[in-house]
């Protein structure tokens, strides 16, 4: 029998019996959980996807935290055990630490802002996560960040009677309470809850809608009505399993990603709106800084944690660009 001759034969047989293309199933995690705005709009997400590349890109969910903390889920995407996943900036930090800039405190001071620096910078964070190992699938922003006590704070003075906590190991949240003139006790997200209940803690920190979500608000009492920071959010995928879909599934991945997680950022606004007059509601009072001299000693110690995380997160000459790239959009527009 001659062998050389059957061979490619039963290759080409094998070859055309194959399924057009491979499905490929991405598994992504997330800390939010079933049946919130980002969960709902990640599974429209996901149903385009599927149907765009004829079933052959598909997503296996994991929210709340089945897979662990977010260091957890990079660690697991690392070895191949998870491909992608949501992050907030602590997540992101971990993957490339100089995004985190967008995270540091008293940065903007609008939504307005927000997204000029995200557009002008789009292709420089790209980049970062592109030498990490990822690709950026879209931005989902966490929202303003607000700080809640069982003691009313107006001022940066204020904070030093707060039994404040911190995510543990999050570098920009040290650095903003250093600058501030405090010392928080630092622990992981899923302790935020036992700490309240024991008295270790009494303020914390998150995005109204976290907040309500966690349930943290029922320990507290007042709240700081100037934000703290906006807290980054992005959906980042394995660029290991991005390079093995064709051209034409990358293509409808990232389309998606834009258009899907453009929604999500406004969704996210306004649900965050509607959870700080849902506090309000619940009882949490609102304080307001004691001026405009007052406004300035926070945003001074932002200046100062920014200062201070240059050369350690992010190059001196990013965060200069930053600053002036914002200095220069809150000029008033000259008319013509």
């Amino acid at each position: 029998m001659n062998f050389s001759r059957i061979l490619p034969a039963v290759c080409a047989a094998l070859l055309l019996a194959a399924p057009a293309g491979a499905q490929t199933v991405i598994k992504f995690a997330t800390l939010a959980p079933e049946g919130s705005a980002w969960m709902n709009v990640m599974k429209k997400f996901a149903g385009e996807v599927s149907e765009k590349t004829a079933g052959r890109v598909k997503f296996r969910m994991y929210p709340g935290g089945v897979q662990g903390d977010e260091k957890d889920v990079v660690r697991k995407i690392r070895i191949g055990q998870l491909h992608a996943g949501g992050f907030t900036g602590v997540g992101i930090g971990e993957i490339a630490p100089a995004a985190r800039i967008l995270d540091t405190p008293f940065l903007f001071k609008n939504a307005p802002e927000i997204d000029y620096v995200y557009g002008a910078l789009d292709a420089e964070f790209r980049g970062m996560f592109d030498e990490a190992g990822y690709v950026l699938l879209g931005w989902a922003e966490v929202g303003d960040v607000i700080i809640l006590s069982n003691s009313p704070v107006k001022k940066p003075e204020d904070l030093k009677a707060v039994k404040m906590w911190m995510w543990e190991g999050d570098p920009t949240a040290e650095a903003a309470f250093t600058a501030l003139g405090i010392k928080p006790i630092p622990l992981s997200i899923t302790d935020v809850m036992t700490s309240l209940q024991t008295g270790m803690i009494d303020g914390i920190y998150g995005s109204p809608l976290a907040v309500l979500a966690m349930q943290w608000h029922t320990r507290m009492k007042y709240a700081l009505s100037l934000p703290l920071t906006n807290a980054s959010g992005a959906v980042l995928l394995s660029k290991k399993v991005f390079a093995s879909l064709s051209k034409e599934d990358q293509a409808a991945l990232l389309k998606a990603g834009d258009s899907y997680f453009r929604e999500l950022t406004r969704i996210s606004r306004s649900d965050n709106a509607k959870s700080a007059a849902l506090l309000k509601k619940a009882g949490i009072k609102f304080t307001d800084p004691e001026g405009k001299s007052i406004v300035g000693e926070f945003e001074k110690a932002g200046k100062a944690a920014r200062n201070a995380l240059a050369g350690k997160l992010y190059p001196q000459e990013m965060l200069d660009r930053i600053e002036k790239t914002l200095a220069d959009f809150r000029q008033p527009k000259k008319s013509k």
